[in-house]
């Protein structure tokens, strides 16, 4: 499972970019900020890497392993 926590996105695009399997995207909503945050498109795509958790300079996105 992938949490984003929206308020603290920043649109950087971080965790879009490093995903191998492609499973996030910069949404269309904006946070108050009035940043677009990261949203999971392909959730069942997602292999458990934690790469995207690595990568987000605002500590704005976790995964959870095993859980699906």
């Amino acid at each position: 499972m992938i949490s984003v926590l929206t308020e603290r996105c920043k649109e950087c695009g971080m965790c879009v970019t490093v995903c191998p399997t492609k499973v996030l995207e910069i949404g269309s909503v904006r946070n108050r900020r009035g940043y677009r945050y990261a949203v999971p498109a392909h959730p069942e795509k997602c292999i458990g890497c934690r790469l995207c958790e690595y990568s987000c300079p605002d500590f704005a996105i976790f995964v959870e392993v095993g859980a699906r």
